[in-house]
């Protein structure tokens, strides 16, 4: 990802990154199709994270770069309805597979899609799109190095509430794919357990509420200012980890988690379009690949660290409520942050 953000910073056009991304993604999906041992899987798994760490950064900035007159905000809205609607086709087709003991059609399937991804990103239309470049600000070419790097470290700082707030909110989207339903599985302290058909039917019904709701809440969000949209996102996210947390204590607790996963919704579809439009705002034209690549660096951390945590909490205590809790707490404390952030038109 910041190498990446740095090539960006220095010109490169973003379709390029995309294409090698696209290019590694087939290698891998060779690699993982023919795999019968550990080694080989992990070769596999090495080019296929390459190429997400090359993709992430040049996929959120070709966003404003192409929408030219139609606003980004409104884009960044459609994109992640698009990466909503991705999810649920994928996942749909991954159980098909899983069902039929057709696991490795999944490698044949990316493939298809990584051809026709090729062939759309060496249309026209991309290849015309401009640089991120330093070019791109006039101002900028009268300023000499120590100015040009004054500007990006107060850029840095400005991000840095937006960076936290990811973490927080990347971390709640993790958390729906492993801390929930392995809390579910293991029941509260009144909250009867749930099998694997009811958990992942949850789950399931997660993915559609952020398909359903994504482009209306952003498109809405999209005519909001910023900091509405960031508020909004804590406020749901905050008393969805509360639900989550009381819900383990009652009997009923399963309609609790049926609002939280509502409320859950409702607050990622109102950050993830949002959080990236401010990044795109607060970043100079000197600095955006690599303020990109940080921001999407989060989903990576959080990926890696929520899941962990989540396991040692629930395994340490019997139940979900200490996650919960402390999920609320860094909400409520990430709250002031939001007032940080300043953006000017």
């Amino acid at each position: 990802r910041f190498i990446t953000g740095i090539f960006l910073d220095k010109g490169v056009r973003c379709s390029v990154p995309l294409k090698i991304a696209a290019i590694f993604a087939i290698i891998s999906d060779f690699l993982l199709f023919h795999s019968h041992d550990y080694e080989s899987y992990l070769h596999g798994q090495f080019f296929l994270g390459t190429a997400a760490g090359i993709y992430w950064p040049a996929a959120e900035l070709i966003v404003p770069i192409s929408c030219q007159d139609f606003p980004s905000s409104k884009g960044f809205a459609l994109v992640r309805t698009a990466d909503a609607l991705g999810i649920c086709i994928g996942s749909f087709l991954g159980t098909a597979a899983s069902w039929l003991d057709s696991i490795r059609f999944i490698y044949f399937l990316d493939f298809f899609c990584m051809v026709i991804f090729l062939i759309t990103i060496n249309k026209k239309l991309f290849e015309d799109q401009q640089r991120i470049t330093i070019n791109k600000n006039s101002d900028i070419n009268n300023l000499s190095k120590v100015n040009i790097n004054n500007k990006k470290f107060n850029s840095f700082k400005l991000i840095l509430p937006i960076l936290f707030l990811s973490l927080y909110a990347t971390s709640i989207l993790s958390l729906l794919q492993s801390g929930l339903p392995f809390d579910l599985l293991n029941g509260g302290t009144n909250r009867p357990p749930l099998n694997e058909t009811l958990s992942g039917l949850l789950i399931t019904v997660q993915l559609i509420l952020l398909l359903v709701l994504q482009w209306p809440i952003g498109n809405w969000l999209s005519n909001k200012d910023i900091k509405f949209g960031l508020k909004l996102s804590l406020i749901s996210l905050l008393n969805a980890s509360l639900l989550l947390a009381i819900s383990s204590s009652v009997t009923f607790g399963l309609f609790l988690v049926s609002i939280a996963l509502i409320l859950i919704a409702i607050g990622l579809t109102s950050f993830l379009p949002t959080a990236t439009e401010a990044i795109v705002k607060l970043s100079n034209h000197s600095n955006k690949g690599i303020t990109m690549a940080m921001f999407s660096q989060c989903f990576g951390i959080s990926s890696i660290i929520a899941p962990i945590t989540a396991g040692k909490l629930i395994d340490y205590y019997g139940n979900g409520i200490i996650l919960w809790i402390s999920m609320s707490i860094i909400a409520i404390l990430l709250f002031p942050l939001v007032n940080r952030i300043i953006i000017e038109d």
